[in-house]
């Protein structure tokens, strides 16, 4: 097969008939009928899933993989892929907020015999508002400096990427997935693609759950956090040990014991916050340890639909 084209669906229900028509003609244009569609629905609590599976009854292009319950856009992405057959796979959000017609400028771009794995989409401007934007400059700055990984800026789901690019992708099989950061260092040959990405529809991202991704993403792929503790620890013993030896040498020039009970109070709570912030970047690490070794499935499938109505 040529080509297999991978959304994912959460409240998508306004999307998704649209969505089918313009990705089946972009499909066809370039792989004739050499092509699949897999739609994974990631616990979508709108009609999304009866939409696509009535699509997939009469379509033997398309394939509807119903997750159990919402499992997160990156682990159900994930899954789409390791369902995947095409020589390329073409991976996109279902909303119209990316076009199935950049399909055509990423596969002339992957074709032009440059030894090209994946070509992605980048926005020259991110879409939405001031603080999604300054959030967004934050995210990409922090992420780098954090654990050295060069993720460009604002980049988009859509890409085309060769078989061997996605069989190494899927090799990563950790639980707490943060797929910007996978992307990268799975290596490969990659090819930015400026777009403009549309406003079709409002982010479900939250400030708390930026927050959340961005230390989830530097724990990920970071011990720095981690070192950092260490020397802060360090600085911290050093300059208290200085003042220890500074009012040592105060009280025998003057025998006398140096008063301020308010600086004892604001040091004690200064390093027991330290203490206690020090001790939850340990446990995120402990966290993420016990996530992993239970070796829980990042997805679970209720049913996989495919032409004729039959269920797998």
């Amino acid at each position: 097969m040529k080509l297999s084209i991978v959304s994912t669906l959460y409240q998508s229900e306004k999307y998704i008939d649209e969505f089918y028509r313009r990705s089946k003609l972009a499909a066809e244009t370039y792989a004739g009928e050499s092509y699949e569609i897999i739609f994974v629905n990631d616990g979508s609590p709108d009609n999304s899933a009866n939409i696509a599976i009535e699509i997939s009854k009469i379509d033997k292009h398309v394939t509807v993989i119903d997750l159990s319950r919402n499992f997160g856009h990156h682990k159900a992405m994930m899954t789409g892929l390791a369902h995947s057959s095409g020589d390329q796979v073409f991976l996109i959000d279902s909303d119209l907020e990316e076009e199935p017609e950049w399909l055509a400028t990423f596969a002339e771009t992957i074709n032009n015999g440059s030894d090209v794995d994946v070509v992605y989409g980048t926005q020259n401007n991110r879409k939405g508002g001031r603080i999604e934007k300054l959030s967004g400059y934050l995210f990409y700055r922090l992420f780098r400096v954090l654990t050295g990984i060069d993720q460009p800026d604002n980049i988009v789901t859509a890409r085309l990427m060769s078989r061997r690019y996605v069989d190494a992708l899927l090799m990563h099989k950790e639980r707490e997935l943060n797929i910007g950061g996978i992307w990268v260092i799975t290596g490969f040959k990659q090819s930015a693609t400026e777009i403009k990405k549309h406003d079709t529809s409002p982010t479900t991202y939250s400030l708390r759950r930026k927050i959340s991704h961005l230390v989830n993403a530097v724990t990920s792929f970071s011990s720095f956090p981690l070192v950092f503790t260490f020397y802060s620890g360090l600085v911290i013993s050093a300059t208290a040990m200085g003042f220890i030896f500074l009012l040592i040498i105060q009280y025998l020039s003057h025998s006398s014991i140096p008063s301020g009970y308010t600086s004892i109070i604001a040091s004690i709570w200064l390093f027991s916050g330290l203490i206690i912030s020090f001790l939850g970047i340990q446990g995120i690490y402990i966290s993420k340890i016990f996530m992993e070794i239970k070796q829980r499935p990042y997805t679970i499938i209720k049913e996989i639909h495919n032409s004729g109505g039959k269920n797998v």
